[in-house]
């Protein structure tokens, strides 16, 4: 079953809103089993709507619209579709009743511009919306639906859930979608992509594998559509058991799972607490462990050593060794770690120090140079890895290594990179 979505609004397209309305969409009408094959978003303008439409109804099954229902002139959707499906507008009296009573419970006045929100296409079904003025309507034309809601978020889910959802189950019969996601580290997506490329050449014809890179990981999306949902389930997860043998400690977790919130769970399960003493990161590893809920199980805290004032005061490094080697060196991450751990009486102590750019960097240190350490009860170990000339994904991804030098030392996988002995 294909469906598209259609967004409508200039301030989508200028950029003054982001469309989260079709993600959000698209992993509800998704888990229903059914697939979105094209998302457009058209200006306000009665010919753009007209033939975005006409188009998506000729391709597809299901088709659904947000935007453009307000009560001001510049809302022109539900007289294009009116005029699309041949139908008049006529009053809807219980939506009329519906709005009078929201504007009077809100002191707005009742004026012609809220009456007017009654209006609806006489041959319409009018969904009932709860949170706003705006009804949504469902049409109907051989064989094919479509859908017209409000565009605001909240007053769009409450439609989709309550109604439009439960009505496209019982219209269509619907086979099951099946997605998981299993999360990566470590590994650059060619690199993992022949590593695994026999697993992938031997998956069953119905299961469908993508790559789904970011500088945070890279996360591997098998799915199958229209299939028994129970038995493609089963398999899914077979399938990810092997990749698990084929890529040990790679695979960070699944669905939502991030390296904070793996490590997080590995320190739990051993009763283990970290502190981050952190540079070029200026205390995104913090904050990263923080915006998880129950953080304060296991992560005691944190210094932002932006400084060599504060690396020798807060967190003992030796003066000499910066003088000596510089703040990026092995000598000053490793030394960040264990002073962060002494001074908080975490387990683990973890740190960063390099040159985030766009500017700092030398022939011997070009920018996205970052040495990164974890101290423990096992000893101190560390890495370094020459990123690139972003500082917002130096940031990131020296967060992301550095929470995985812990997470791996947790779990016990060897040491990455380029690790001095432990």
């Amino acid at each position: 079953m294909q469906a598209e979505i259609i967004t409508i609004g200039d301030e989508i397209l200028i950029g003054q809103i982001v469309d989260t309305n079709s993600a959000w969409m698209g992993r509800e009408l998704n888990a229903a089993g059914i697939k979105i094959h094209r998302i457009v978003s058209v200006s306000d303008t009665e010919d753009e709507i007209s033939r975005a439409v006409t188009e998506a109804l000729s391709r597809s099954e299901i088709v659904l619209c947000t935007g453009g229902l307000g009560p001001t002139k510049d809302d022109l959707t539900k007289h294009t579709l009116a005029r699309l499906f041949g139908m008049e507008l006529v009053r809807d009296e219980a939506v009329f009743e519906q709005v009078r009573e929201m504007t009077a419970l809100r002191h707005i006045d009742f004026n012609e511009l809220n009456r007017g929100q009654a209006l609806v296409p006489d041959g319409c079904t009018v969904l009932r919306n709860r949170c706003g003025t705006a009804p949504g309507m469902w049409f109907e034309r051989d064989g094919r639906v479509l859908v017209s809601m409000p565009g605001v978020p909240f007053e769009m889910k409450t439609l989709m859930q309550e109604q439009v959802l439960p009505r496209l189950c019982e219209h269509f019969r619907l086979r099951a979608i099946v997605h998981k996601t299993a999360i990566t580290f470590g590994l650059a997506e060619s690199i993992l992509a022949e590593s695994i490329a026999p697993w992938e050449n031997a998956l069953p014809p119905y299961l469908h594998l993508a790559y789904l890179p970011s500088a945070m990981n890279i996360r591997l999306r098998l799915s199958a559509y229209e299939v028994d949902g129970d038995a493609a389930a089963a398999e899914i997860d077979r399938q990810f058991e092997r990749l698990e043998r084929l890529l040990p400690h790679r695979i960070v977790g699944y669905g939502d799972a991030s390296l904070e919130s793996a490590t997080g769970a590995l320190l739990e399960r051993c009763g283990a607490t970290v502190a981050a003493a952190e540079s070029c990161t200026g205390g995104n590893i913090a904050h990263r462990f923080t915006s998880l809920p129950g953080a304060s199980a296991y992560f005691r805290g944190g210094v932002v050593a932006y400084s060599n004032e504060v690396k020798t005061a807060l967190l003992g490094v030796d003066p000499a060794d910066l003088e000596r080697y510089g703040a990026v060196s092995r000598p000053v991450a490793e030394q960040m770690a264990q002073g962060v751990r002494r001074a908080t009486g975490a387990t683990y102590g973890i740190a960063t120090t390099g040159i985030a750019g766009p500017a700092g960097g030398t022939p011997d240190k070009p920018v996205g140079t970052v040495w990164m350490a974890v101290a423990g009860p096992e000893g101190v170990c560390s890495v370094r890895k020459v990123f690139g000339s972003l500082r917002e994904q130096n940031i990131q991804r020296a967060s992301s290594h550095a929470i995985d030098l812990l997470r791996r030392r947790l779990c016990g996988a060897p040491d990455d990179g380029d690790p001095s002995p432990c």
